[in-house]
C-alpha cells in the first residue's frame, strides 16, 4: 500500500477540487486539535495543570485518529475494491509533490519578481521573518525547509505507513500535526504542547536517518552533488542542530550541494542560535534551489525503488 499510495501522490497530489469540496485529513486532524486546546488549554490554570492537559489531549487525539483509520481500513478491506479506496485515502498523507511545488515556487518567485517575490513565497513555507532574508537568505530557507520537510512529510508517513498501514500513517500525522500547532516554546504552549513536541521528536527519529540516507544515495548519482560530503557534514553536523531530527536531513542536504545551511536565524522577531550544517558557502540562489530540488527527486525515486525492493522480496518469500 505504501508503494502505492507515494506512486499516486507524485502523479496527482491531492486535488484542489476536492480539497474545496470536503478539505484534507490534516485540516480535520487539524479541527479536532483547535477545539482540544481550546478547552484544554486554559491560561489560569498551572504550568503543571497545562502540562497534564496536553498529555491527555495528545491522548485524545490519538485514541480518535487512529479508532477512526482502523476502522476504515477494516471496513475497506471487507469489499472487493477496498483496496483502490485505502490507497486514494493514503495517498493523502505523504507531501512530496506539494512540497516539490512550495519550493519551486520559491525559485520562481526569485527569477520572475526578485527579492519580494522569492520572500512572499519562502513565507509559505518557513515561520521564519521573511523580511529579515536577502536573496542568499530566502534561498537558504526554501533549502532547508525541503530537506526538513523531506523527512517529516514525506519519509515519516510513508515508513510509519509501510509499518502499521493507515492507522500508522494516519497517527503519524496527527502527532505531527499537533506538534506543528501546539508544539512551540510560547507562554501559552510551552506547557501544553510539552508531550506533543516530545513525542513527535520520538517519532521521527527513525524517518530523519532515513531522510539522509536517500539523499547520500541520491547524491551518488545526481552531478554537481557529493555523497561523501553529504556522509562528512552529516557525522560532524547533525546532532549540533537544535532538533534531534532536522540535523540529519539538512547536514545531508549540505554537504550533498556544497552549501552551509542553519546557523543563526529569526523567526518572529526572535533570534535563534543554531548550529550551521555544512561547511560549503553561504550565498545561494534560484539555481541552488533548483539543484536541491533535483536531488530531492532524487531521494525520492531511492525510496520508490527501495520500497518496491520490499515488496518482491515480501511476495517471494508469500510464495515461498
Amino acid at each position: 500500500m505504501a508503494l502505492a499510495a507515494l506512486v499516486l501522490e507524485a502523479a496527482i497530489g491531492y486535488p484542489q477540487a476536492l480539497y474545496r469540496v470536503i478539505g484534507h485529513p490534516v485540516t480535520w486532524i487539524g479541527w479536532l486539535i483547535a477545539a482540544l486546546e481550546r478547552w484544554l488549554n486554559r491560561e489560569k490554570w498551572s504550568g503543571n495543570i497545562r502540562r497534564m492537559t496536553g498529555i491527555l489531549t495528545l491522548m485524545v487525539l490519538l485514541a480518535v485518529v487512529g479508532g477512526v483509520s482502523y476502522g476504515v481500513e477494516w471496513l475497506l478491506s471487507e469489499i472487493l475494491i477496498g483496496f483502490v479506496g485505502l490507497v486514494l485515502i493514503a495517498s493523502s498523507l505523504p507531501a512530496q509533490r506539494s512540497l516539490d511545488e512550495h519550493v519551486r515556487a520559491v525559485a520562481e518567485g526569485l527569477e520572475q519578481d526578485g527579492l519580494s517575490g522569492g520572500r512572499r513565497s519562502v513565507a509559505m513555507i518557513v515561520g521564519r521573518n521573511p523580511d529579515m532574508l536577502d536573496e542568499s537568505g530566502v534561498s537558504r530557507a526554501a533549502i532547508e525547509s525541503l530537506a526538513e520537510n523531506f523527512s517529516d512529510g514525506v519519509v515519516a508517513p510513508l515508513f510509519w505507513m509501510a509499518v502499521g498501514g493507515l492507522p500508522g500513517a494516519a497517527l503519524y500525522k496527527a502527532a505531527n500535526t499537533a506538534d506543528s500547532m501546539i508544539g512551540h516554546r510560547t507562554p501559552r504552549y510551552e506547557n501544553f504542547g510539552w508531550a506533543a513536541a516530545r513525542f513527535d521528536d520520538l517519532i521521527n527519529l527513525p524517518a530523519s536517518r532515513l531522510a539522509a540516507l536517500w539523499i547520500v544515495l541520491a547524491a551518488l548519482f545526481m552531478p554537481r552533488t557529493s555523497a561523501r560530503e553529504a556522509v562528512r557534514a552529516i557525522f560532524r553536523d547533525a546532532r549540533k542542530h537544535r532538533s534531534p531530527n532536522a540535523g540529519w536531513p539538512e547536514a545531508a542536504m549540505a554537504g550533498a550541494l556544497g552549501l552551509k545551511l542553519a546557523g543563526p536565524r529569526v523567526y518572529g522577531s526572535e533570534l535563534v542560535d543554531d548550529a550551521y550544517m555544512g561547511e560549503g558557502r553561504r550565498d545561494a540562489g534560484a539555481d541552488d534551489i533548483r539543484h536541491a530540488l533535483r536531488l530531492y527527486r532524487g531521494a525520492c525515486l531511492i525510496e520508490a525503488l527501495v520500497l518496491a525492493s520490499l515488496v518482491i522480496v515480501l511476495m517471494v518469500l508469500q510464495q515461498g
